[in-house]
């Protein structure tokens, strides 16, 4: 028993496979339909801004932080986009200056979280916290009301199959293979060593707020991909998008087997988290149960894995 725990604590990503197999045969019983080519591409659509949230959050929380900011960041990065692209009239040109616009926040977002965090050594929980409310409030001045439309060119585009695949799942075809070149990287792992072993790491001369900053940075470039997304979901801007992104790309990381301590993990398994995420509010939806049930299970999945970090940290 003790070599098979030892095993899956170290495969946490199989039990997250498993449990989404599960909910796969369950939501498939519940919604008979679930495997045909429309339903797929409407729930990868919904599942699809937690994913990329998540995928970034992972890089946080690898090296031993965590974003609270991520869901402020999507809503700025939204108004931002819808707002300079009617500031340059719409058409081809103002959508591409209006994703350019929104990936430069993002980034910019993620930098200073990083900088707040790793040049002036302020705690990741309170700061991001605090830099939430900054952006949300930043994006209720960029746009106070929701509503402004984008030009049909870019929820057409969103919506449309280039190749006969849908765009959300170019999407995350793209989102996977930047996770890959990432893995093989050095950066994994010296931001796995700057959150497992930040004294050790540092004496061995690894740049570590370099490190941490940068995984900051690529934190609020996912969630800008994410806003993007949203944005060609709803096709206009909302300063209060993404309001729940946050606590359910920290889930998404606990189930896909990243120690919220810091040290271990990847973001495919984080992608699977999400994944299991999404079937769970299906579930909950085609059985028929409210959907605050859905946030219930999130925070107890959070609960229940540092709980559970805690107990292997006293084992080791």
């Amino acid at each position: 028993m003790s070599a098979v725990a030892g095993f899956l604590r170290s495969r946490l990503w199989l039990v997250t496979l498993s449990a989404l197999m599960a909910l796969f045969v369950v939501n498939w019983i519940l919604q008979p339909n679930l495997v045909t080519p429309n339903v797929l591409k409407s729930n990868l659509s919904v599942f699809l801004p937690v994913i990329l949230v998540a995928i970034g959050q992972t890089y946080v929380v690898l090296g031993g932080d965590i974003d609270l900011s991520v869901g402020s960041i999507v809503a700025l990065v939204n108004v931002v986009t819808v707002s300079v692209i009617a500031a340059l009239g719409g058409g081809a040109g103002g959508v591409l200056g209006g994703i350019a616009a929104g990936l430069v926040v993002g980034i910019a977002c993620g930098l200073l979280n990083g900088a707040l965090v790793a040049l002036l050594r302020f705690q990741a929980i309170v700061t991001t916290f605090a830099t939430g409310i900054i952006f949300g409030g930043l994006a209720l001045m960029v746009l106070p009301t929701a509503g402004l439309p984008v030009p049909a060119e870019y929820w057409r585009t969103y919506g449309s199959s280039p190749l006969g695949l849908p765009v959300v799942l170019w999407v995350l075809i793209a989102a996977l293979v930047i996770v890959a070149v990432i893995a093989g990287r050095p950066f994994i792992k010296h931001l796995a060593a700057a959150g497992g072993q930040r004294a050790a790491a540092f004496q061995t001369g690894l740049k570590l707020a370099q490190i941490r900053i940068l995984a900051y940075a690529l934190c609020g470039l996912f969630a800008a991909f994410a806003s993007l997304c949203l944005t060609g979901e709803t096709a206009s801007g909302d300063p209060l998008m993404g309001r729940t992104l946050a606590l359910a790309s920290i889930s998404a990381v606990v189930l896909g087997g990243t120690a919220l301590a810091g040290g271990s993990g990847s973001a495919f398994g984080s992608v699977l988290g999400a994944l299991v995420l999404g079937m769970i509010g299906n579930v909950i939806f085609f059985a028929g149960l409210p959907f605050d049930y859905q946030t219930l299970i999130q925070g107890l999945i959070t609960l229940l894995a540092l709980a559970g970090g805690v107990l292997v940290a006293r084992r080791n």
